[in-house]
């Protein structure tokens, strides 16, 4: 089969890509009675090149049958015919109207002629600092920027056709004879920050399977900066109260006492001597890894609790930033927004930082979060600031907690203020995403990422996506795109998904998909109200579940004497459907333990059985279904809170979840 300039056309997975048609013969990868084209991977490849490296190899031989030599550094003499992974100085000449200059971070170049393609891009590593403590395992194979490597998961995709559908499913198509026709693709990605958005299948925060490989083959795993999630100071308290008390905010009771908890106390942010600390502890982060260059500014958690109110750091608030109830021990006060003070926080600490390692790319990160939310009225980032904007308008509505609109704006305002403005939204919970129902967003994630790309947004880190494949699993591969190329035609992703996964049966799963997508969506719509997700039984009903069942059904005649692989993952969303069905039905009878302040034991007795059965699920479903892990971490914690009989709803939770029920 040829490859070329039709295939990128038909599916329209990169129309932003600068893609050009060369004339000329095409280039025969691989043939009956013709030698496979070998790979040459420049010496001295870093251990990731060398993985996409000889991971081309396995898919060529997938496709083909056929597996072709890797070969590292150039052979001399050069072969007629050749696959080339990374720059090398023989590529001029081969090549001679390739620009080889990277001017872009993680910029990728693909080009084909006659005789030969190269697949590379800008590599940045350190081979002195290639590894790292990660969260749970170590980082490895660490680079700054793994242009190449990302250029081959794109060829491989975009050109030879390979889809990676979910964790351990992927879909190759075999063909005899593989050849390439004349033509340059370029492109670099805008959100040079995107394994946050996935954090757990980023390097270092897990050990490396299925779904991490996933990640990686979706170019969101390698990627050039990463960016921080938490909060910059909470151990501090912990480290510091004793020996220096006057780096911690000031009450309005005259103490400088931990509020509302010791990790979330605020900080003088006007004190010398914590921007000293600050640094002291950035040399230490960086004797542990030389590789980072983002260092977290970020106030604590607790928004709305014991900002100080020392002379010195009031006097760097706005007068007319916009009004907030702040809150202390004993005390409420309305005060304007906190967002010009931080960033004068940040900006001073940035220009130490700058001053301790001149010519360094190093930043600091800073959340507008909370009370900071609101662009400053006065203050402006510096150039070496990064803001993320915890504007939380993705999956979300306009309505009470929620404010989609009004975080939209918010993000644009930022966005005019700071040169580097990154995305970091709180996904929460907002239709049962955490649980692992079928909360999938497709239409608003397309729009979502166009809007923030048009914003100049540089980098993602999400709070937090669960991985349950079977009930979310498209809006998990339409956002790992999107990521890639914000700009990207979702709804041709989205179609090629289906057709590429389901075959025969792809109208049905789309429009399965589609029924789920619309069920949250009137959900969002109807209920303007954060607790939403506990009142699933109002949108899942019988007749909604009844006639999801029935798609799936006319899925599986569709499949019933196709490939084995169509009717494995028609019943990987079959197991999806099954566990809704059980989440919903666990919430309609923990209503019924709720309404009885438990007293009801028929419904408590059905809501354990229906742990015992998610317990049987659990065995028999297929691998990455269901994050089990996550569903069974602990019923008494609070993302099982309202499916267990030891953690119903109450107090204000159950006040707001029954509001929703309301006309």
């Amino acid at each position: 089969m040829r490859f070329g300039i039709f295939l990128l056309l038909a599916t329209s997975l990169i129309p932003t890509f600068r893609f050009a048609a060369v004339a000329g013969d095409e280039l025969v990868l691989v043939a009956p009675g013709v030698p496979p084209a070998p790979i040459i991977v420049f010496e001295g490849a870093p251990p990731r090149t060398r993985e996409a490296a000889n991971e081309l190899a396995g898919y060529i031989e997938k496709l083909s049958g056929v597996r072709p030599e890797v070969i590292a550094g150039q052979p001399e003499p050069v072969p007629g015919r050749a696959i080339w992974v990374g720059f090398q100085p023989a590529l001029r000449k081969l090549f001679p109207q390739a620009d080889f200059d990277f001017q872009y971070p993680e910029e990728i170049l693909i080009s084909a002629n006659g005789q030969h393609i190269v697949i590379a891009g800008r590599d940045r590593w350190d081979p002195a600092h290639m590894e790292a403590k990660g969260r749970l395992a170590m980082k490895t194979g660490m680079q700054q920027e793994y242009g190449t490597a990302n250029a081959v998961y794109t060829f491989l995709q975009e050109i030879l056709g390979v889809r990676w559908l979910w964790p351990g499913e992927e879909d190759v198509s075999k063909h005899e004879r593989l050849a390439i026709e004349p033509f340059e693709l370029r492109h670099h990605p805008q959100l040079r920050s995107r394994s946050g958005m996935f954090t757990k299948l980023s390097l270092g925060d897990n050990k490396e399977g299925p779904d991490e490989l996933w990640a990686r083959f979706q170019r969101v795993q390698l990627d050039s900066l990463e960016l921080l999630g938490g909060h910059a100071f909470s151990d501090w308290w912990e480290k510091y109260h004793e020996s220096h008390p006057d780096y911690f905010a000031l009450q309005p009771d005259g103490t400088r006492s931990p509020h509302p908890e010791p990790h979330d106390t605020k900080l003088c942010e006007s004190n010398p001597a914590v921007w000293a600390q600050w640094l002291a502890e950035v040399d230490e982060q960086l004797k542990a890894d030389p590789t980072q260059r983002v260092f977290n500014v970020s106030e604590n958690d607790g928004y709305d609790y014991g900002h100080c109110v020392c002379a010195d750091c009031l006097a760097k608030d706005h007068p007319d930033g916009e009004r907030f109830t702040w809150r202390w021990k004993g005390k409420n006060e309305e005060r304007p927004a906190l967002s010009d003070r931080q960033v004068t926080f940040a900006n001073t600490l940035g220009r130490m930082l700058r001053q301790r390692y001149p010519g360094r790319e190093f930043f600091v990160q800073l959340h507008a979060y909370g009370y900071s939310r609101p662009a400053p009225i006065a203050a402006v980032p510096d150039d070496n600031v990064i803001v993320s904007s915890v504007a939380n308008f993705h999956l979300r509505g306009d309505g009470v907690g929620d404010d989609r609109t009004k975080s939209m704006r918010e993000f644009a305002e930022w966005a005019k203020r700071t040169q580097h403005v990154a995305w970091r939204p709180n996904l929460g919970n907002p239709v049962g995403l955490s649980w692992g129902m079928p909360d999938v967003a497709l239409g608003q994630a397309a729009e979502d990422f166009r809007f923030v790309a048009e914003n100049r947004c540089m980098g993602l880190y999400f709070d937090m996506l669960w991985f349950h494949w079977a009930t979310q699993g498209p809006y998990y591969y339409l956002v790992a795109h999107l990521a890639w190329n914000p700009r990207a035609n979702a709804r041709a992703l989205m179609a090629d998904y289906y057709r590429r996964g389901f075959g025969p049966a792809a109208g049905e799963i789309e429009a399965y998909w589609s029924l789920m997508e619309r069920t949250r969506m009137e959900a969002i719509r109807d209920v303007p109200n954060r607790q939403r997700a506990f009142e699933i039984p109002r949108w899942y009903t019988p007749e909604l579940l009844a006639e999801a069942d029935g798609l799936l059904d006319g899925a599986a005649a569709k499949v019933k004497g196709a490939a084995e692989e169509y009717r494995r993952r028609v019943a990987f969303v079959r197991s999806g459907l099954d566990y809704t069905r059980l989440v919903v039905d666990t919430r309609t009878w923990m209503q019924k333990v709720e309404q009885s302040k438990g007293a009801d034991a028929d419904a408590i007795g059905r809501v354990k059985a229906n742990w015992e059965k998610a317990g049987r699920m659990q065995k028999t479903f297929p691998s990455f279904a269901i994050n089990w892990q996550a569903v069974f971490y602990k019923p008494s914690h609070k993302w099982m809170m309202g499916l267990h009989p030891d953690n119903p709803l109450a107090g204000r939770v159950l006040r707001e979840a029954q509001a929703t029920g309301k006309e």
